[in-house]
């Protein structure tokens, strides 16, 4: 019997470049929660901007953020796995002296930035809809460093394979979207959030179901039974799903018809 179901969101959750959860989702999800499963948001983005995504059900999910940097549920703190503050710097240094590269930094509860243009500012306030506090100097930051995104307004494959050579082996590096590149502590990963929350709610993986497109959902879906990988997916991810699907909430209708007749 599935018991929990994790869910990326751009890509997966989220299709043609949507911002907001669509109702009928939302109302799966609620269903499945009434019904004693629960429900995970997996995503390289902030907790703060994953709760504005599923309110009304936002109290009662599970949230992998950060790409695992910061598991969480019912405002309970399940793990949270920080980087070296000194080496993270060093990459926030890096990727802001880099042409068309925008600096992302995460704590807890806010991230970071120092916009070298209006348009990454617009995208993070605006389009993304990311709680941010704006620094004259990243030194300033007081609280532990979650993750270090790259932000490539001309598309992270421009610049994927510089930070993957310069980084690789110091932290944990993942491409979440067309734009974007994360870095984390080096154990950090959606695979090892996953097998947390297998501890914390005594799962099997056979009990688990996740959905996932894109590199940095591959060790998420190696650690459930139920792996769906989107039917737009690159071959490479797609290699590790157990299922294809074209829409999550299709498919959590086949799989639990009995809950979301």
């Amino acid at each position: 019997m599935i018991r929990f179901i994790a869910s990326d969101l751009d890509g997966t959750l989220l299709l043609n470049g949507a911002q907001s959860v669509d109702e009928e989702t939302l109302r799966a999800i609620a269903k499945l929660l009434k019904s004693g499963i629960h429900f995970a948001a997996a995503s390289g983005r902030q907790i703060t901007s994953l709760k504005r995504l599923f309110e009304p059900v936002s109290k009662d999910l599970v949230y992998i953020a950060e790409n695992g940097a910061l598991v969480a549920y019912k405002d309970k703190v399940i793990a949270k796995t920080a980087m070296e503050r000194d080496l993270a710097l060093e990459i926030i240094d890096d990727v802001y002296n880099r042409a068309n590269c925008e600096v992302l930094v995460s704590g807890q509860k806010t991230a970071y930035i120092k916009p070298k243009t209006k348009e990454y500012h617009h995208r993070m306030t605006e389009v993304v809809n990311y709680h941010t506090t704006l620094v004259e100097d990243f030194s300033e930051i007081k609280e532990d460093i979650l993750k270090v995104a790259v932000c490539d307004l001309s598309g992270i494959s421009n610049s994927r394979d510089y930070f993957f050579d310069r980084w690789q082996g110091k932290a944990s590096i993942a491409v979440s979207g067309d734009l974007y590149l994360d870095f984390m502590e080096t154990s950090v990963s959606k695979g090892k959030a996953i097998n947390q929350i297998k501890e914390y709610f005594k799962l099997q993986s056979n009990e688990c179901m996740a959905f996932g497109d894109n590199y940095n959902d591959i060790t998420m879906l190696d650690n459930v039974k139920y792996s769906y990988v989107m039917e737009k997916a690159v071959a490479d991810v797609k290699k590790h799903g157990n299922y294809e699907a074209k829409r999550v909430v299709d498919t959590l209708r086949e799989r639990f018809p009995q809950i979301l007749s």
